[in-house]
């Protein structure tokens, strides 16, 4: 069913947000969204498409943008729904990142749809592109059409991979997908820093969820960096339970063993899992779009790789990719196109599901 969420900007300068805080309203001259297509059409509503022709129109090359498009077939519920999430206006540092989900979408014209390495197409997933979420920093009214839209997608799809955005989209990403089943279930984070900052930004979606009634003692942080974070977060994220995961973990004990701990810890008895793979976990040479990476992180490889184990636990329900700053990245534009991987290296992980 389409329909269209209408609301009513506040005209004043400042927004309340709660706990006695107040933020400027966003100015940035976006167009407005489209409402979320149904599945098993185009993104925008209209019959689906075959997938895109590779090199040169060759249609035994078919493009992971051409997959995504098509939408699932005909009578067919999707797996994987892919939500835009552009949220970026209460970012810490300035940042472009409410153009990333679309400069995703066109990153996946420059992939085909199968992994040499994995022996799976990526194409026997059913895709639903659910389009993006108008003005997502919104005051209240952005949160609400995040939440909803979420809900929407997870409702209808077996696992939601929601393009960011800044890392503020977490919060209401996840609290959309799971309602009041938040206390019931796992986050895992990759991600440099912890994000239990006091207020309302890209640095505080761990604490929200925490305050949200999200256990402690099911989240786990993976990646995190020397250098990029106090020690008084680092006490309290202690003193909460949170199991932290550091960057030297991961170079010792390998990708693969550290994401299954996390995965183990965060899904235990069966709970649905959420995960956050902000890009800025990586090293700055692969992540230059990232506002936060800094030398030393993971590599591309080791996010890529723990992109596939998170779309191969049955127990994820959503994956969130976030933090690139589409307006910053290299000429060759590697950011976006990790992020790009990563959407794929999850459907390649649900593909494989046992």
């Amino acid at each position: 069913m389409r329909y269209q969420l209408r609301y009513v900007r506040l005209q004043t300068s400042d927004h309340y947000t709660g706990a006695g805080h107040y933020r400027g309203a966003v100015t940035d001259p976006r167009p407005p969204a489209d409402p979320p297509p149904d599945p098993g059409a185009g993104p925008q509503g209209d019959p689906p498409r075959s997938l895109g022709a590779g090199p040169q129109g060759d249609p035994r090359w078919p493009r992971a943008s051409g997959w995504l498009a098509a939408g699932p077939p005909r009578g067919r519920e999707p797996d994987l729904a892919v939500l835009g999430v552009p949220t970026f206006a209460t970012s810490i540092s300035p940042t472009g990142a409410h153009k990333t989900p679309q400069a995703v979408r066109r990153a996946l014209a420059k992939y085909s749809t199968w992994c040499a390495s994995r022996h799976v197409d990526v194409s026997s997933v059913a895709a639903w592109d659910a389009g993006d979420v108008e003005d997502p920093d919104a005051e209240v009214e952005g949160e609400f059409r995040v939440r909803a839209r979420a809900q929407t997608a997870a409702a209808k799809a077996k696992l939601v991979v929601a393009l960011g955005g800044d890392n503020s989209l977490t919060y209401p990403v996840c609290a959309g997908a799971f309602g009041d089943r938040l206390g019931d279930i796992g986050l895992v984070t990759l991600d440099a820093h912890h994000d239990i900052r006091e207020g309302r930004s890209n640095g505080s979606p761990v604490r929200n969820l925490l305050d949200a009634g999200l256990d402690p003692a099911r989240v786990v942080q993976v990646g995190i960096a020397d250098w990029a974070n106090s020690k008084s977060y680092a006490d309290e994220a202690a003193a909460r339970g949170i199991t932290v995961i550091s960057r030297t973990d991961v170079a010792t004990r390998g990708i693969d063993a550290c994401l299954r701990d996390a995965l183990d810890i965060a899904g235990a008895g069966n709970a649905p899992v959420y995960v956050d793979l902000d890009v800025d976990v990586c090293d700055r040479a692969v992540a230059p779009a990232c506002p936060a990476s800094l030398p030393g992180g993971l590599s591309a490889a080791e996010l890529m790789q723990a992109a596939f184990l998170a779309g191969l636990d049955r127990r994820v329900r959503v994956v969130d990719v976030a933090e690139v700053d589409a307006t910053r990245d290299a000429p060759d534009e590697r950011t976006v196109r990790l992020a790009a991987l990563c959407l794929l290296e999850v459907a390649a992980g649900y593909a494989l599901r046992p």
